[in-house]
């Protein structure tokens, strides 16, 4: 049933966007004459690699840079790459990577192959099931690149920050994954484009509904300051990256 819904969707999701898409699209290739697609290598199920697709909010060659992790300031961002990432039409693409079986519509989010290598055992659960283009991290964290504006390490404090809530999320997610949860977070995902204080109400009622702890909930209200924090399954704050 799961498989059934992600290929309805995305195909009717690849439908309705394309009027939107391919403008933003022409817009990407006219600013430098280049290709608007970023193909990214990813971590898949199974510690599987695969190509997942987005539309190219960078400049060319900005994945050589060595920094995975993106604040909302980042130099490489393009003047149209701010209005795609702005309104996440980087996901819409990522439709197609639904469609052939790559990703689902709701999991984990994929991560690149240097950021799962640092995964705890327990964070290696996050690959047994197919990658997803949103779960209840991609709506608790759709700021994150506020979150690491102004951060000397990005990818450090993202791995401080960001991971250790992320991880539990998702890993939360897999252990009460159903059709039912991935309609909610579906529509919740929707609305926080509209609305995310609304969004992170609804994610914070799906949480306590199906007995999240304490601690993810406070997570999911995002009304404290972030602090460094052990990633699931370890005891000590990432240090190093």
């Amino acid at each position: 049933m799961k498989r059934a819904l992600d290929v309805a969707l995305a195909l009717l999701g690849l439908m309705l966007a394309a009027p939107l898409l391919v403008p933003v699209m022409i817009a990407i290739w006219a600013q430098d004459g280049r290709s608007p697609f970023y193909v990214a290598p990813r971590t898949g199920r199974a510690a599987r690699p695969f190509r997942m697709v987005k539309l190219r909010s960078m400049r060319v060659g900005a994945d050589r840079s060595g920094v995975d992790s993106t604040a909302a300031g980042d130099s490489r961002i393009t003047r149209v790459g701010a209005f795609v990432r702005r309104y996440k039409l980087d996901e819409l693409t990522q439709l197609w990577n639904v469609l052939v079986g790559d990703m689902s519509l709701v999991g984990p989010r994929p991560n690149v192959e240097r950021e799962t290598r640092l995964y705890t055992a327990r964070e290696a659960r996050l690959l047994s099931v197919r990658p997803g283009i949103t779960d209840f991290a991609s709506i608790v964290f759709s700021d994150e690149g506020d979150i690491l504006e102004g951060q000397r390490d990005p990818d450090l404090a993202y791995n401080q920050l960001i991971r250790p809530w992320k991880s539990r999320l998702g890993l939360f997610y897999i252990e009460r994954r159903s059709l039912a949860l991935d309609l909610e977070l579906i529509v919740l995902t929707a609305l926080a484009i509209v609305s995310r204080g609304a969004a992170l109400r609804g994610v914070a009622r799906c949480l306590a509904a199906r007995g999240a702890p304490e601690s993810l909930l406070a997570i999911a209200a995002r009304q404290t300051p972030l602090r460094p924090f052990p990633p699931p399954g370890a005891s000590e704050i990432v240090t190093a990256r």
